[in-house]
């Protein structure tokens, strides 16, 4: 990179490290908070007369463009750095956590009408339908700031893989992840904390605007510290961005390709889920809005205390494609558990915490097991491209289900088709590709996932 330094001057000191770290952290972590901060939301907007339609696209239209920003947000990075790039994707997500929070600004309207013309477009492939003003304008928005998340995450990966290259990296980025799942919990659980913000829908939104001006914050730290760095210090070169290689598509094997879709119908059953999973519990199990926020966070405690645990065992036993086949076993119940069962919601959302937390801590880096070093910016690109496919597609698709069955307190059984049958096919779905994954690493052309130990 440009911003390289002869090897001469001294290292940064070990202290200087982890100062970064935590700046640039505190941009993730308000990245974070934005995204989740329409869960605990969706239960006040669906009693100021938002469709559950119109609640999935807010938290669906974010992946949109991230099936193509994920093409280029780490040629952007590259060409620019990591300390611009982090500003600029920061700025980006703030200014769509702020269009959010205000979309009755009649400038704003021209965005509303992009919104539903994409909606037009989208239609006849994921059975959306044009939305009121407001919520096109919110929409667009989520979609603002989904251009900006994505490739921040990018950014930021690239910035500690350039600080802690040949030394604490996997520490780093556990610190990184755990920080950034803070963001995560707090806007899960702001009903519990955060109560006053709720007596209108726009409160939580506002509310996340001052934590989306993390992402802003966290950024010119990070900015200052790096310019001072490279004036005084030698700086490593930052890591390969995930860039998708079109000629590289050909030459994954059949491992690979059970992993992404273990990936997109896994993540397919969780993300949509939390997206009404507060108003489901709500309407259907007569929880408190404390309650079922605290339940939903509880996602999140599980993935922050589980996933390094997780990574930490199958270092040791190996095992990978058995624990995945595991994970993807203790999902199936749990939506059926939750639907016809009265059994008390901490046992099935306990269950979906272990498998979230176990099976990304084994899934993301089996994949650098199954496809050659020089092709991984290509293997996760792809990944992730397709796994945001599936999220897209499935926040619209349930918030449909659950309109079309009219689900709400009045009709709790309305949840059914969505919250119970969509998602409990994921899970059989992704039970199938892992039971696959595992036969094939047991077989003659197995990549190791079962046996390498570190």
């Amino acid at each position: 990179m440009s911003e390289s330094v002869p090897s001469t001057r001294p290292a940064p000191p070990r202290a200087y490290r982890w100062l970064v770290l935590v700046f640039i952290s505190l941009a993730m972590f308000g990245n974070y908070y934005v995204y989740d901060c329409i869960g605990p939301l969706a239960p006040l907007l669906s009693r100021n007369g938002f469709s559950d339609s119109s609640i999935g696209l807010l938290q669906a239209i974010y992946s949109f463009p991230n099936i193509v920003m994920v093409l280029i947000g780490g040629f952007i990075i590259d060409r620019i750095g990591t300390k611009k790039s982090t500003l600029l994707f920061g700025a980006i997500c703030f200014i769509g956590a702020v269009v959010t929070a205000w979309p009755e600004q009649p400038v704003l309207a021209p965005l509303g009408l992009a919104v539903n013309g994409l909606l037009s477009v989208a239609g006849s492939i994921f059975g959306a339908t044009s939305v009121p003003p407001v919520v096109a304008v919110m929409a667009a928005g989520r979609l603002l700031f989904g251009l900006g998340a994505e490739s921040l995450i990018v950014a930021v990966t690239t910035a500690i893989a350039r600080w802690f290259k040949g030394k604490e990296l996997s520490f780093a980025f556990g610190i990184n992840l755990t920080i950034s799942r803070l963001g995560s919990l707090g806007a899960q659980v702001s009903p519990s904390w955060a109560g006053s913000a709720y007596t209108t829908w726009q409160g939580p939104l506002v509310l996340s605007v001052g934590f989306g001006a993390f992402c802003i914050i966290g950024a010119v730290l990070y900015w200052l510290l790096e310019s001072n760095a490279s004036r005084r210090y030698a700086l490593g070169d930052a890591g390969k961005t995930d860039k998708v290689v079109f000629r590289d598509l050909l030459g994954f094997g059949r491992s690979y390709w059970f992993i992404v879709l273990l990936c997109v119908t896994f993540y397919s059953g969780i993300f949509p889920f939390q997206t009404f999973a507060q108003k489901y519990f709500i309407d259907t199990r007569q929880t408190s809005a404390e309650l079922a926020s605290w339940l939903v966070g509880m996602l999140t405690v599980f993935a922050m205390i589980g996933t390094p645990s997780f990574g930490a065992l199958v270092d040791r036993i190996g095992k990978r494609a058995s624990l995945m086949f595991l994970g993807a076993a203790l999902l199936i119940p749990v939506y059926a558990i939750i639907g016809y069962t009265n059994i008390s919601l901490y046992l099935p959302m306990a269950m979906m915490g272990i498998a979230f937390s176990l099976i990304p801590a084994v899934m993301w880096p089996s994949v650098a097991y199954v496809v050659e070093e020089r092709r991984l910016g290509t293997a996760y690109g792809l990944m992730t491209m397709i796994q945001n496919i599936g999220l897209f597609g499935f926040n619209l698709l349930v918030g449909v289900l659950n309109d079309q069955a009219k689900a709400g307190p009045a009709n709790p059984s309305g949840y059914h088709a969505g919250m119970v049958w969509a998602f409990s096919g994921l899970g059989f779905a992704a039970l199938l590709f892992a039971f696959l994954l595992r036969r094939s690493e047991t077989g003659p052309r197995a990549h190791g996932l079962e046996t390498i130990k570190a």
